[in-house]
């Protein structure tokens, strides 16, 4: 992005801030403040009636229901009511208008230094899953365009050894190995390229493909990787180490590791999850996590989330945040510790509220009241040893991406750094 158009942008953010505070000013004075406090009481209680909802059954979760819908639609109606809808939706368009022109105009990180490919593979192995993705692989008709790229390919069946397949192709003289599949048999083959000095080429034929997000693929292309092999260049990222296993992109701890041990919740997620909750949230077997980032403890965590490398922002499954670099060495770390009604309520002040702890570190200790912790590493389920120390492993693993990918001129991971937006604004 050339110089002008970030400064443009940043002038455009500031203004845009401006506005979203000036409107509510103009429009009602100093009873702004009155109209802003009815907004955080109505998320307060919808935050209230997500916590009954997720936390308890029967009455209480219908009640929860009900609020967390009334709730924000009671404060809606009172602003129409006095004439303070229009105002306050104008304030909200702008504040957004304002976070993403602040985040589009700073230049993007880059996810790792970038080194020239000198010749390509002469053996380049790709291992298929094609079952990922809803059967990406015969959907974008990914074997034969491998193959014609000289590729030799192997289809995983149900159940196979996945590493011992990426193992045995090192031994039969592989020189590159590549994964179409999910990011959790990505994270498999990353293992043995590390371990053997081999690239490793991802294709995103997963469901939703978190990794090659990070690398700047083109997601809904996944051929478009293949142009790795003859216009590609070679960065070198991190892993992350749970215990032995490595994950290329999270390792999670505590209540959202306990459902997907459930064997029903692949085939039915949302009922898995609301039947198990209240009891992993609230009940005598309710997992309670401890944790040491470096020289930072905490403790009586519902959840813990572990990434190789830290999130841009908050962690969501339908929309992920973005990691801003994959190569700097540190973990990133978010804690949840909701216990009560009353700290779901003060989740609206984010992390002042001692709900959502963030932190980075190069090494983190997990540990709980028991002999065993369940842990989904990258959307897989496996039992680890307590205490589970989590590492990252810089510079481990040669990733090669094509020279040209879309993604390497996005910022979504980038957080709306106000100093550095109105330094760039005033032309500094």
């Amino acid at each position: 992005m050339r110089r002008e158009d970030s400064a443009g942008r940043a002038r455009l953010a500031v203004l845009a801030l401006l506005g979203s505070v000036l409107v509510p000013l103009v429009a009602a004075g100093l009873h702004s403040m009155l109209w802003a406090l009815a907004g955080i009481a109505g998320l307060a209680l919808a935050a209230v009636g997500v916590w009954w909802t997720l936390a308890h059954t029967g009455v209480l979760r219908a009640l929860g229901t009900a609020l967390s819908v009334t709730a924000p639609v009671a404060v809606l109606a009172l602003y129409a009511t006095f004439g303070m809808l229009g105002p306050a939706l104008l304030s909200l368009g702008l504040w957004l208008l304002a976070v993403t022109a602040a985040r589009t105009a700073l230049t993007p990180a880059h996810t790792a230094s970038e080194k020239a490919v000198a010749e390509a593979p002469k053996a380049p192995w790709v291992l298929m899953n094609p079952r990922s993705g809803g059967g990406k692989v015969g959907r974008f008709d990914l074997v034969d365009k491998a193959r014609t790229a000289g590729c030799r390919v192997a289809l995983l069946d149900a159940g196979q050894d996945v590493a011992g397949l990426a193992r045995q192709a090192v031994a039969e003289g592989a020189d590159l190995l590549a994964v179409a599949g999910g990011d959790g048999t990505q994270a498999l083959v990353a293992e043995v390229a590390a371990r053997h000095d081999l690239p490793f080429v991802v294709i995103p034929a997963g469901t939703r493909n978190h990794f090659a997000l990070d690398l700047g693929l083109d997601r809904d292309d996944p051929a478009a990787a293949l142009e790795a092999l003859t216009d590609g260049v070679e960065l070198s990222i991190d892993l992350g180490y749970a215990a032995d296993r490595v994950f290329v992109n999270n390792a999670s701890f505590g209540t959202y590791a306990s459902v997907v041990t459930d064997p029903a919740y692949r085939d039915a997620k949302t009922r898995t999850t609301l039947r198990s909750l209240p009891g992993l949230l609230t009940g005598e077997d309710a997992p309670r996590l401890r944790t040491r980032a470096d020289q930072t403890y905490v403790d009586g965590l519902q959840a813990l989330l572990v990434s190789n490398n830290p999130y841009g922002r908050a962690v969501d499954a339908a929309h992920p945040g973005r990691r801003k670099r994959l190569d700097s060495g540190l973990l990133g770390v978010v804690c949840v510790r909701v216990a009560n009604t009353a700290q779901a309520a003060r989740m609206v002040r984010g992390p002042r509220s001692g709900g959502l702890i963030r932190l980075n570190a190069g090494e983190v200790v997990i540990e709980a009241d028991t002999d065993t912790l369940p842990v989904g590493i990258d959307g897989e389920h496996v039992v680890l040893p307590s205490p589970v120390v989590c590492r990252s492993a810089p510079g481990a693993l040669r990733v090669r991406v094509p020279r040209r990918r879309p993604g390497t001129s996005r910022a979504d991971g980038a957080t709306a750094d106000w100093p550095r937006v109105a330094r760039l604004a005033l032309g500094r």
